[in-house]
């Protein structure tokens, strides 16, 4: 393998493994923040016992996130540097911006949060697990914003053999970067959900700390269907998004060779790529196709045969991953309605059969989350930044195989053992459940009071 090959396996293990914990922090921390604020509104017991048995997970999964990201940006120097020399002008701004204003609002918040149990008031505690929560999405923001840019690129001029921002508001505004967001936030969203309500319905089956794990549940579902829902929904909004400003990579997700006016939706495709051709295509509904990609159903799809073939991106990954995804994310409303459902008439620990299948599904949105990615990285393929510097011309010049294969077999075995702890700690805390000892709770000798007597004592 050469370097340029080597060096895309190395980027594709490090940011697929740092987006294993990415997810569930952006919606982990959104729900912690809302189980804290019914403590703060209620004085219930019950929910500061939530609280913090959910915040001891998500510092777990928090602390992981952070290792294994700072890895991937020492990459855009070693492996890309003809990339960042490139680009740098543009692609530096928001990675400096999340750097220096959300993830110093998130590291300096959550150690507020960490160590002032009972040592600031209440509202003032959390309201920092909610800004750690706003800063952790806004770090998401940035980062989506300038992945955005690649894909689509806007308010740049090409100029000493680079790329120079002449119009900072375009990245802003850019609405491939801003559907890219909401698409991938919402998704993290019902990772969460699906982690709290696999979680949950482990301990409901064990019929333990029922009412905390009923409640959970219900929690859970309830965002979880909302947020499924809005996936779904800014989920068409950025197909069509891509039909626009990357055909190629439409027509592979799709599989369509040939250009098509009316182009109807099949939902049985086998592609055949290197007859440039469908071995089968069936169940198809006529003008389908057209109607997602510009919402209307005799507009034209073109085929990849109307792209050299140096320029296609690699058919089979791209439409099995997006395929896939459409079809998790269906399955996901529908397991989400009926978990909300069943948790509000109170039918849970009565349904052991559902209960199991959400304990099992909880991997699930995690394999969704990986999935979108392999569409919009792959499908992008041959470009690095879409149209403008292809992949092959973003390596660096000045490394060896030896080398790339020596980084990645060092971060291969720094993460797997990474992998081994995480999922150690995480099954350790997740099946212990809540601590009891509300004074363990609050780092204190003293005990916290429910309901209208709670108290909360300060130092």
């Amino acid at each position: 393998m050469d370097v340029l090959a080597l060096s895309r396996l190395q980027f594709a293990v490090t940011a697929a493994f740092h987006f294993i914990f990415v997810p569930l922090t952006l919606g982990l921390s959104i729900l912690v923040a809302y189980m804290e604020t019914r403590y703060v509104q209620t004085g219930d017991e019950m929910y500061l016992k939530m609280t913090k048995f959910w915040g001891k997970l998500f510092l777990i999964n928090f602390a992981l996130g952070i290792v294994t990201g700072i890895t991937m940006e020492f990459q855009f120097g070693m492996n890309w540097a003809e990339y960042s020399k490139y680009v740098g002008d543009i692609f530096g701004a928001p990675l400096a911006i999340e750097a220096t204003v959300a993830f110093f609002l998130e590291s300096s918040f959550i150690g507020l949060w960490i160590f002032g149990w009972n040592r600031v008031s209440r509202k003032l505690h959390a309201l920092s697990i909610w800004l750690v929560a706003i800063a952790t999405n806004l770090s998401a923001l940035w980062i989506l914003l300038a992945n955005g840019w690649m894909q689509h690129p806007v308010g740049y001029v090409l100029r000493n053999g680079r790329a120079e921002m002449v119009d900072f508001t375009a990245l802003l505004t850019n609405g491939y970067g801003i559907l890219k967001f909401f698409h991938t936030v919402f998704s993290g969203y019902v990772v969460a959900a699906f982690f709290i309500m696999g979680i949950s319905a482990y301990h409901i089956l064990k019929k333990s700390n029922l009412k905390i794990f009923k409640t959970s549940f219900r929690m859970a579902a309830a965002f979880g269907l909302i947020s499924s829902l809005l996936v779904f929904i800014v989920g068409d909004f950025h197909a069509a998004m891509v039909a626009r400003t990357q055909p190629a990579k439409f027509a592979a997700m799709e599989s369509v060779w040939d250009t098509r006016k009316a182009a109807a939706f099949n939902l049985l495709v086998i592609p055949d790529p290197d007859n440039e051709r469908n071995t089968v295509e069936t169940l198809g509904v006529p003008g389908l196709l057209s109607f997602l990609a510009f919402h209307d159903s005799s507009a034209e799809i073109k085929g990849l045969k109307e792209f050299a073939k140096e320029n296609r991106p690699p058919v089979l990954p791209t439409y099995a991953s997006f395929r896939a995804m459409a079809g998790l994310g269906i399955l996901f409303m529908l397991l989400t309605l009926a978990g909300y459902i069943m948790a509000k008439k109170d039918r849970l620990d009565t349904s052991p059969l559902f209960l199991r299948i959400m304990l099992y599904a909880l991997p699930f949105p995690y394999l969704a989350a990986q999935l979108g990615w392999i569409v919009a990285e792959v499908g992008r393929q041959p470009w690095i930044v879409y149209g403008v510097l292809k992949t092959s011309d973003a390596v660096s010049k000045a490394i060896t195989p030896s080398q790339v294969w020596a980084s990645l077999i060092g971060f291969t075995l720094v993460y797997g053992l990474l992998a081994v702890v995480d999922i150690y700690l995480l099954t350790k805390f997740a099946k212990k459940g809540p601590d009891d000892d509300l004074s363990v709770l609050v780092g204190d000798s003293h005990t916290v009071r429910a309901a209208g007597g709670a108290t909360w004592n300060s130092r």
